[in-house]
């Protein structure tokens, strides 16, 4: 007899991609079961229109436990766990009917593509692939960041997910020793790129979540580290996560990650001679990855270790290619007074990324070192006409003319940029003082002497 299939999820407030999600197990579901925890938009009814069953289920803030609440409520041989803002493509169908064909396996680890809107983006230590997917809303981003979860898997009573956040059945599997296997479908997952709103208010929420689970597992060393990545990457507290790193370090000593993550935090507090000892650790654990060669290039790059930057540089690209390692590279041999080879690496980059912000400040940095100021200047400017405007976008551009000795031009840059932006008071300070007829040569060199003191490359 053919194995039956049930679709099992906790939603709350998804009117927005629950109907996407749900159309995507079409055919390929033989029941749905939907946990809400509170719905006050049309998730029920859209959930309903389906033909789900809905069950009302008080949060307390335990992904488990609210999982393990629908998961009760199904009654076909495999479930299907996903968010409502995820979704299959066409080809699930055939997929999972063969998985669940298999009577060796217990659950299928899934590869879950979590779409991003720059190739910059990482995931804990992993870089963002290029995308390749076919499926039309997909295919708008330039890539995706990859993870895995077990998300399908046989409905047994003795499966059931572990984690108040974070959660998974894949512990309990192996636990009562079942069999994993890689599944050969994908799930699509587009939390990444919602509005900044929405993700504000999950950055919030996972962080509370993280601090009770800690608060219950003080000596837990990955709730730790889970913590600290949601306070470096979603806040910015580099403090608090270089803690939290530190104490997930402390309690498991051969958790790799989080060494490489307590380095990351503590290279962001400017103290990179520390974090080169976390990267040490590190890469002695295990760790090869690109980005952990990135960050200790930058670490060394801090501390004025030219030629280990070099290296930590190289060995990164060999591993994967990075137009951002490639600049970096490029600054890095430029300031050795490798000139040539140095600025053709800062080139190249930027002309695969014309639009990023940080290679073309890279090239300013370097000519401005190599006492290159001229060049340094139309380097800004080609900056300000190929990424996004701001108003301190033409105070740098003017600075650095300003810086050359070029006050013409830097006037003709302020004069723009105070049609462009006509209430910025700093613009229009600046274009005043400059400004052919109302200036002084004993005010251009004060002007240009403030000016240059705020450029930061």
């Amino acid at each position: 007899m053919k194995p039956t299939l049930a679709l099992s999820m906790i939603v709350r407030n998804g009117e927005q991609d629950l109907a996407q999600c749900l159309e995507s197990v079409r055919g390929i579901v033989d029941e749905i079961v939907i946990a809400d925890t509170g719905s006050t938009d049309n998730s029920i009814k859209i959930a309903k229109s389906f033909g789900a069953k809905v069950i009302d289920v008080q949060w307390d803030n335990d992904f488990a436990e609210a999982r393990n609440q629908a998961l009760r409520a199904t009654t076909a041989d495999w479930v299907l766990s996903l968010d409502a803002d995820e979704q299959l493509d066409a080809r699930a169908a055939e997929q999972i009917a063969a998985d669940i064909a298999d009577p060796q396996v217990t659950g299928y680890t899934v590869a879950i593509r979590n779409y991003v809107q720059n190739l910059n983006e990482r995931l804990w230590d992993k870089s963002a692939i290029p995308n390749d997917c076919r499926l039309p809303r997909a295919a708008v981003y330039p890539g995706y960041l990859e993870h895995e979860n077990v998300r399908l898997f046989r409905n047994h009573p003795e499966i059931s997910f572990v984690g108040r956040v974070h959660e998974t059945v894949g512990t309990s599997i192996q636990e009562t020793g079942g069999k994993l296997k890689p599944a050969t479908f994908v799930i699509h997952h587009f939390g990444f790129v919602s509005s900044d709103e929405r993700k504000q208010e999950k950055n919030i929420f996972y962080r509370e979540l993280g601090r009770q689970k800690i608060k219950e597992l003080p000596q837990n060393a990955q709730a730790h580290f889970e913590l600290g990545l949601v306070e470096l990457d979603n806040f910015h507290n580099n403090e608090e996560a270089a803690r939290l790193f530190s104490k997930a370090c402390e309690l498991n000593k051969k958790l790799a990650v989080a060494w490489f993550f307590r380095g990351v935090a503590l290279s962001r507090l400017q103290q990179d001679k520390d974090a080169l000892d976390c990267f040490a650790a590190a890469k002695s654990l295990g760790v090869n990855t690109a980005a952990l060669a990135e960050a200790e290039g930058d670490a060394f790059y801090n501390c004025k270790k030219l030629p280990e930057a070099r290296m930590a540089y190289r060995r990164a690209l060999q591993i994967e290619n990075s137009t951002g390692v490639l600049s970096k590279l490029g600054l890095t041999e430029y300031r050795m007074n490798q000139f040539e080879p140095g600025l053709k690496k800062l080139k190249t980059a930027l002309a695969t990324d014309p639009k990023s912000p940080e290679l073309h400040d890279r090239i300013v940095t370097a000519l401005l070192s190599g006492n290159r100021v001229d060049d340094a200047a139309r380097a800004g400017e080609d900056k300000l006409r190929a990424t996004s405007h701001s108003p301190s976008a033409f105070m740098r551009s003017a600075a650095l003319w300003m810086h050359a000795k070029d006050t013409e031009h830097a006037v003709e840059v302020l004069r723009e940029g105070v049609e462009e932006f006509p209430n910025s008071a700093e613009l229009r300070q600046a274009y005043k003082e400059l400004r052919p007829v109302e200036y002084e040569n004993s005010n251009v060199f004060a002007a240009k002497s403030a000016a240059v003191k705020g450029i930061s490359y």
